[in-house]
């Protein structure tokens, strides 16, 4: 049973970071699926990294070059794979008159103008943001956000329908069982709970409504338009939660 979960957390490392874990295991293995329960738990991980840059440069540098540095070590931590599929994500939606158009967009490497507007937005609100905060809040909300932000992956994973025939999110496309939701959202309020601890109720409700909408917004614009989602609306999804939380707690501190 334990070798099965480490099984799944390292999947869930080689499916959403540089981690270089888990190469025995085929991309496509059966296991992929269950593997999602740690998605949550892979992104508390990414925060760490992200707080750990952010809390070693403030002092030195001050809040807003600590900022950028956290926001650039999360980015590397994961291959920037998330930024990825929120340009891909938003040149398929701006420049597709139609579904199959949109999806066409979205397979090609290259980016677009909707593409690098999205990614210089979503940037500068997580460092704007990030700056805002004292130190020890703004570490707390890089791994609550990070780790949120995952979860939001897995609801979007259970309740939309997967596009395409083939492509990066197939492996754990398909039903999340109550088992993963329960291990996810274990994460999830984990999570919560350290907002709540470092800055109090309110924030961590606000960091809450705040994902909940950049959660919904996203996915009311993927829906629409492709009719399910994608790996890379998978990407823009955890983006617009993660920005949505942060902007959610600096809102309430």
């Amino acid at each position: 049973m334990l070798a099965r979960e480490w099984r799944l957390l390292l999947l869930a490392c080689r499916m959403l970071t540089r981690i270089p874990a888990a190469r025995a295991i085929d991309h496509a293995s059966p296991i992929g699926p269950a593997s999602v329960r740690y998605y949550p738990f892979v992104g508390v991980l990414v925060g760490l990294v992200g707080a750990v840059a952010f809390a070693a440069a403030h002092a030195p540098l001050g809040a807003p070059l600590a900022a950028i540095f956290a926001v650039a070590a999360t980015a590397l931590a994961t291959g920037a794979l998330h930024e990825d599929g929120l340009a891909d994500t938003a040149d398929g939606i701006g420049g597709g008159r139609t579904a199959e158009r949109a999806l066409e967009i979205m397979r090609d490497s290259r980016i677009g103008t909707y593409g690098v507007l999205a990614l210089i937005l979503a940037t500068a609100a997580k460092v704007f943001a990030l700056a805002a905060l004292p130190l020890w809040t703004g570490a707390a909300i890089l791994v609550a956000a990070h780790g949120l932000s995952r979860w939001s992956i897995v609801l979007a994973i259970a309740t939309a329908r997967y596009v395409r025939d083939s492509g990066t999110a197939s492996p754990v496309a398909g039903p999340v069982s109550p088992a993963s939701h329960a291990v996810a959202g274990a994460t999830a309020l984990a999570c919560l709970a350290l907002v709540g601890a470092v800055t109090g109720p309110a924030a961590m409700l606000g960091a809450l409504a705040g994902l909940a909408l950049g959660h919904l917004a996203i996915r009311a614009a993927f829906q629409r338009k492709l009719g399910g989602y994608t790996g890379d609306c998978l990407g823009a999804t955890q983006q617009a939660s993660e920005i949505g939380a942060c902007l959610g707690l600096v809102a309430c501190v």
